[in-house]
């Protein structure tokens, strides 16, 4: 029997600033039930997007300190306390926990001070996810945002972490049908069709239900394979091997759906070590859209090896495309998947029964980017979707595509294209053709 628990009420559309942050004005999108129009004047442009997806950090976690940006120097605590957030390096060895209940906890129906309450690595910490990284520790990303646009108000389309984060990113959100919508993760690994059949996805119901005994994680729902490939447009999803040289071992988002691992395109279009996007650039290969997975060693995830690679491996990516030919025509969009426990003061916007989930921080790289452009508009990872469905005319999926405001507003298509400016970073792209695979998991929660 499946077994059921009540979780907290969700709230009207809510964007306030809270815990110390300054009062910046945002946009919150109309939410449309609209078709998508068959193409936009960006596809003019844009005849590639990129999809880079770092790993588990909040915005404040990252861009606490940014200048224009809606971050903040404290946070609030479950007892009324204000605390000043705390310096920390990218590298940090506790384990925060990023579970649906965790974000129940943390949220507290838009209180946003439940964080303390929340074990770290199994233990109590009370102070441990007040936290932001020491600029010095992640440059590139820095960088990165002051040449070209950051955003500050996205948001994954549910509240949880990884597997609903990335399978959000290629398709939207992960509703089964009309009242039910997975959540967490699957029971076992990997977390795909891949996974032993006795494998659980846990769902949020529409009513507000947690179901833990949920579906095989094998879904025959549709992604942005099927409107990519009813148009030919080209796509790859670059993913680290992991043990028995399967892709992902943990997840890889196609691994959970079955028209692609059990098809052609999981051999041709699902490509590891994911390092060999390199390679394809190189050869004037870059397919229409590409999603790149990090390398646990690579990955910005607290808890795992020691490393501070991950700022690097993105700026590297970006500067193998930005030296190409493919500069031009391209459009580089650089995630978290979800906000790894991380304190953030923003509320997410509670649009249906499964999120938003906490805000994550967003960086849009394009020679039509806006320079130092810091973008307020409320976006979630279906702004992303439809940013692909828009730029290649592919029509609508359907899910969160067609109430999320699209990326389109941080392009100004009347610029001449800027000429490509290499991101200064520690490590270079040699030192991640030439590294070994880890084996470790980009993330298991």
């Amino acid at each position: 029997m499946r077994s059921r628990c009540p979780l907290l009420g969700l709230f009207a559309i809510l964007v306030a600033c809270g815990g110390g942050g300054s009062t910046i004005p945002v946009t919150v999108p109309a939410l449309s039930q609209e078709a998508l129009a068959p193409g936009t004047a960006a596809g003019k442009y844009i005849k590639h997007v990129v999809i880079l997806i770092q790993e588990n950090r909040s915005f404040d976690n990252l861009f606490s300190t940014f200048p224009g940006a809606d971050g903040t120097k404290r946070g609030k605590m479950s007892d009324g306390r204000s605390v000043r957030l705390h310096s920390i390096d990218l590298y940090y060895p506790k384990y925060l926990t990023n579970s649906h209940a965790a974000f129940v906890t943390e949220y507290d129906d838009g209180k946003m001070d439940g964080w303390n309450l929340v074990e770290v690595g199994s233990a109590p910490c009370a102070r441990c996810a007040y936290a932001y990284v020491n600029p010095s520790q992640i440059q590139p990303y820095w960088t990165m945002a002051r040449e070209y646009v950051l955003a500050d108000h996205m948001f994954p389309d549910e509240s949880s972490g990884s597997f609903t984060g990335h399978q959000d990113l290629i398709r939207g959100n992960t509703a089964i049908d009309k009242t039910e919508s997975l959540i967490d993760n699957p029971s076992n690994s990997p977390w795909g069709c891949d996974a032993p059949s006795f494998t659980e996805t846990p769902l949020i119901t529409k009513s507000g239900q947690f179901i833990n005994d949920g579906p095989f994680p094998c879904f025959t729902y549709d992604t942005l394979r099927d409107v990519l490939d009813a148009k030919k447009v080209s796509w790859k999803y670059y993913v680290p091997p992991l043990l028995g040289n399967l892709p992902g071992l943990y997840w890889d988002a196609f691994d959970a759906i079955k028209k692609v691992r059990y098809g052609p395109e999981w051999s041709a279009d699902v490509i590891m070590p994911e390092k060999k996007v390199f390679k394809d650039i190189r050869a004037g290969s870059l397919a229409g859209v590409s999603w790149v997975i990090p390398d646990g060693a690579n990955s910005d995830h607290a808890g795992f090896a020691k490393h501070d690679t991950g700022p690097s491996w993105v700026a590297q990516v970006v500067n193998a495309i930005g030296k190409s030919k493919f500069w031009n025509s391209t459009a580089i969009v650089v995630v978290w998947d979800d906000w790894g426990g991380w304190y953030d003061h923003v509320p997410p916007p509670q649009l249906t029964y499964a999120g938003l989930g906490i805000r994550v921080p967003g960086i849009v790289i394009s020679p039509y980017a806006k320079k130092g452009y810091v973008s307020h508009t409320v976006y979630q990872f279906g702004s992303v979707v439809k940013f692909v469905e828009e730029v290649f005319g592919l029509g609508s999926l359907g899910t969160s595509d067609r109430t999320s405001a699209s990326i389109l507003d941080v392009f100004d298509f009347t610029q001449k294209p800027r000429k490509f400016e290499p991101i200064a970073a520690p490590y270079s792209q040699r030192f991640f053709e030439e590294q070994p695979a880890s084996d470790i998991p980009v993330d298991t929660n």
